[in-house]
């Protein structure tokens, strides 16, 4: 089987899309490829990523997690981290934090509807979660929340939902 997709897709929707088109220009470094009254798209290259934006504030949802990018190098982060603060969108940075049970430094910025991006570089591997990401506190990361366990024999008898 060919796992191979040459190129993702992501859209989003957001209140006000002049913000949202001068936000992303900056935090990507291009400008959108499509510009409407209520729509944008940008294609990047590295990664291989469409992502395109649709004014609908009736449907913005901040709290599906968070989106990314891993950097190849420290010197790549570092770049990035720069250019992000040249345009005051670093929200917050970290330096040797275990988070998706990877050691990582990462920074983090904000879009205008307050979705969050990680930019980081993985170290390696972690057996653990850094502490401060199990606390109601917590603002990102990959740790998900504590769900009461649910016997999956006691939902054989639901109809599924998506039918």
């Amino acid at each position: 089987m060919n796992n191979s997709f040459p190129r993702m897709h992501v859209s989003l929707y957001v209140s006000d899309i002049t913000k949202t088109v001068n936000f992303y220009s900056a935090f990507f470094g291009i400008e959108p490829l499509k510009v409407k009254s209520n729509y944008a798209k940008y294609i990047l290259e590295k990664p291989s990523l469409i992502i395109s934006f649709v004014e609908n504030k009736e449907r913005v949802q901040q709290n599906f997690g968070h989106l990314g990018f891993q950097v190849e190098t420290l010197e790549d982060l570092n770049i990035k981290l720069w250019e992000a603060k040249k345009q005051n969108m670093v929200a917050k940075e970290e330096t040797g934090t275990n988070c998706c049970y990877a050691k990582q430094d990462k920074f983090w910025v904000n879009d205008p509807d307050g979705v969050q991006w990680e930019v980081y570089y993985f170290h390696e591997d972690a057996e653990f979660n850094d502490p401060k990401y199990e606390t109601n506190e917590a603002s990102a990361c990959c740790t998900p929340e504590q769900k009461e366990k649910v016997n999956l024999s006691e939902l054989s008898n639901e109809k599924p939902c998506c039918n």
